[in-house]
């Protein structure tokens, strides 16, 4: 079985604010193919400084309806330290959202590499901002 790449993206909410609007676009590409979701962790930082985290299996229907229909295959796999690493230099009064993801559409590639005897020597990954500043530059 191939298996693809895993990217961990932290996502930023100032003033704590999960509104799950996210939630419909990464199901659309569970639901694709295009990606695998391994686990999601929820990090709040309050005004005095102190830190919540929460595992996608904490949530309830109040709280995280919107993400509650991901199917998470691996919980647990962001651990407490990764949730303290990001807590470190979260802002006070603001959120992080940890998702780690297998790229499914890099399975065929990954693959092909293995039956060619070839492999990946690095990545880089260019922010989507950056590359859109320097379009429209």
């Amino acid at each position: 079985m191939a298996i693809g790449p895993v990217d961990v993206y932290i996502i930023g909410f100032p003033g704590n604010k999960f509104t799950g609007q996210i939630a419909p676009a990464i199901l659309r590409q569970v639901e694709n193919g295009t990606i695998r979701v391994l686990d999601i962790t929820f990090i709040m930082k309050d005004a005095d400084g102190v830190v919540t985290t929460l595992e996608i299996g904490d949530l309830d229907a109040e709280t995280g309806a919107s993400f509650m229909s991901i199917d998470v295959v691996q919980p647990g796999a962001l651990g407490p330290d990764d949730a303290d690493e990001v807590s470190e230099d979260l802002p006070l009064n603001s959120a992080a959202m940890l998702i780690a993801f297998e790229n499914r559409w890099a399975e065929e590639i990954v693959s092909t590499l293995r039956d060619a005897d070839a492999f990946v020597i690095d990545t880089v990954r260019i922010p989507a901002d950056v590359v859109e500043s320097v379009i429209t530059a």
